[in-house]
C-alpha cells in the first residue's frame, strides 16, 4: 500500500506526463507546419513515450491498491521561434521531469515506501536518456545554425525513431 503523501505526489506526476505528451505533441504539430517530417516524427514517438511514462504511473497507482486521480491538464504552447528554441524547450522541459522524479525518490525514501522507490528507479534512469537525447539534438542545431542542409539532413536521420511498444504484461 502506498503512503498518502506517496499517492498525492505519484498521482500530480501522471498530470506532468500528460502534460509532457501533449505539449510533444503540439511540437509534433508545430515542425509539421514547417514540413520538417523527421522532427515531426520524433515528437510524435515522444509524445506517446510520455503517455505510456504517465499509464505506467497509473497502473503501479492500481497495482498497490491505491486510486488514480486525474487532473486537468494544462494546455500546451503551440509555436516556436525555431526548431533550436523547441528543442531548448524541451530540454528545459525534461529537466523539470527530471527534478519533479528526483522530489518523488526523496519524498519515497522520506516515507520508507520501497515498493515506490523500486518503481521510480526506472524513471530516473530514463530522466538521463530524455536530457541526454533533447540536449543533444539542441546541440546538433545550435552547430547547424542557419545551414538548411544541415537541417534536412538532421530531418531525415530524426525520422528514422520509431515507436516501439512494450511488450504486454502477461
Amino acid at each position: 500500500m502506498l503512503k498518502k503523501k506517496v499517492l498525492k505526489a505519484l498521482n500530480s506526476q501522471i498530470n506532468a506526463e500528460l502534460h509532457s505528451s501533449s505539449l510533444y505533441l503540439s511540437m509534433s504539430s508545430y515542425f509539421h507546419s514547417l514540413s520538417l517530417s523527421g522532427f515531426a516524427s520524433w515528437m510524435r514517438v515522444q509524445a506517446q513515450e510520455e503517455l505510456l511514462h504517465g499509464m505506467k504511473v497509473y497502473d503501479f497507482i492500481i497495482s498497490c491498491g491505491g486510486r488514480p486521480v486525474l487532473e486537468a491538464v494544462a494546455k500546451p504552447d503551440a509555436d516556436w521561434e525555431s526548431p533550436l528554441a523547441a528543442f531548448e524547450q524541451t530540454l528545459r522541459h525534461e529537466q523539470e521531469i527530471t527534478s519533479r522524479i528526483n522530489a518523488l525518490m526523496d519524498l519515497a525514501i522520506a516515507e520508507q515506501d520501497h515498493a515506490a522507490k523500486i518503481f521510480l528507479q526506472w524513471f530516473i534512469s530514463e530522466q538521463i536518456e530524455e536530457e541526454a537525447a533533447a540536449g543533444g539534438i539542441a546541440s546538433r542545431l545550435r552547430l547547424i545554425g542557419k545551414d538548411s542542409s544541415g537541417l534536412f539532413l538532421l530531418d531525415a536521420e530524426l525520422g528514422k525513431r520509431v515507436f516501439t511498444p512494450p511488450p504486454a504484461a502477461t
